[in-house]
């Protein structure tokens, strides 16, 4: 494949353009399309967004089956399979990315640190290079299939005032105790709660796996299965879709325990909930997000895309998305938008020296807490498993909605 030219697969009939004022369609979930973040790209680019914010599965069926309907697609490395098997986005010039040398090495190498692990499933680096045969994989040639941008460390959280002797939740195992049996939550997305159960049968001794990051057709059944006696057993008190489902259920002390993102420990924390995430033993279920390009685009609205892309990692929105407890790819461009006592926090793992505002601005954070994990260098060095589509996704879907009782 030549350099500078993409390739013809990927060719498509041209995008829609307006007069005047551009309007770029951003297609993704509520994980980055903030308010805050339009309105300030608006401001910066001088051009009008339009959010279309949907759940998980709704956001990669439209953007695998309609590219017509959006310019970006925002979301995570483990929902690309589908989109770029359909060729519904297009590869990214690196040339066009004007920090590109200043991403950082976990999405380029899948480590930061020499003795840093991998993590098993969809390390971003197996999906980020265009190869010239069109296949996504780690050896780097002049295209990417997503710019990335926001990421974080999962595991699960615990209410500290409903729960004593936090020592109890230095593992996944802990998710499936018994003793919290109708006090417990799972995230309803089958590419992320099926880990988070995963980890946790694991820890607990109830089953292992050949490969966490991609089950067998027996191993999805034997995990569904324990998972659907539990259900039965009025184990679980619910599946969420939402951070805030998640924290409406500790919120209103229906769970002591549960699968949670960090915008929901944001959100408990502004409510004054004591909350910690687990630090676990076996490390962390890792996501990272960031922004593709439709294959509609091309001439003025790819120009457009472009620079959306190049504001993304400029600086000032990785700081807005460290107030939700969200990492980016160019930390040290965010660090000059963020006080000393944000970035300590935030990123360095220290005590809050102050105060600190979410997204929004209102108090999320209390002087002297401290984000479990420690910083974000020892958290990203702790990834037991990425958030992944596995080679038998579609039947794990079929079974997850079993379970949640969608099917």
């Amino acid at each position: 494949m030549n350099k500078h030219q993409l390739p013809p697969a990927t060719l498509a009939a041209p995008a829609v353009h307006i007069a005047g004022r551009p309007k770029l369609r951003v297609l993704g979930t509520a994980i980055s399309l903030l308010e805050e973040l339009r309105t300030g790209a608006e401001k910066d680019l001088g051009i009008d967004i339009v959010f279309d914010n949907n759940d998980f599965l709704t956001t990669q069926h439209k953007a695998a089956q309609e590219p017509e309907s959006y310019d970006i697609y925002d979301q995570c490395f483990h929902n690309l399979d589908i989109v770029w098997y359909w060729r519904a986005i297009q590869p990214i010039d690196i040339d066009r990315i004007t920090l590109w040398d200043e991403i950082n090495d976990l999405t380029k190498t899948g480590r930061i640190g020499p003795n840093a692990r991998l993590g098993q499933g969809d390390a971003p680096v197996r999906k980020l290079f265009v190869q010239p045969n069109l296949e996504l994989g780690d050896t780097p040639t002049g295209y990417i299939s997503m710019l990335p941008t926001t990421h974080n460390f999962d595991s699960y959280a615990y209410r500290t005032d409903m729960i004593e002797g936090s020592e109890d939740f230095d593992s996944w195992a802990a998710l499936l105790d018994e003793k919290w049996s109708g006090r417990t939550a799972l995230v309803d997305e089958p590419a992320i709660g099926i880990f988070d159960a995963a980890l946790a049968a694991q820890a607990a001794g109830l089953m292992s796996f050949r490969n966490i990051g991609n089950m067998t057709v027996a191993e999805i059944d034997k995990l569904i299965d324990l998972l659907e006696a539990r259900k039965r057993d009025g184990f679980f008190r619910d599946f969420w879709r939402t951070a805030e489902d998640a924290a409406r259920l500790m919120v209103e002390k229906q769970t002591d325990i549960q699968s949670m993102w960090s915008t929901g420990i944001t959100i408990l924390n502004g409510q004054g909930v004591p909350v910690e995430q687990s630090v676990p033993v076996e490390g962390y279920r890792a996501w990272h997000g960031g922004l593709c390009l439709s294959r509609t685009l091309d001439a003025r609205m790819l120009d457009v895309a472009y620079a959306y892309m190049n504001w993304w990692i400029s600086g000032w929105p990785g700081a807005v998305v460290a107030r939700q407890g969200y990492y980016i790819s160019t930390p040290e461009r965010s660090r000059e938008y963020m006080t000393e006592a944000e970035w300590d926090y935030w990123y360095g793992g220290l005590p809050a020296a102050c105060d600190l505002p979410g997204p929004d601005g209102k108090v999320r954070i209390k002087a002297g807490s401290v984000r479990s994990g420690g910083s974000y260098w020892q958290r990203a060095n702790c990834i037991a498993v990425w958030n992944t589509t596995m080679d038998e996704h579609n039947y794990l879907v079929r079974r997850w909605m079993q379970l949640v009782g969608r099917n």
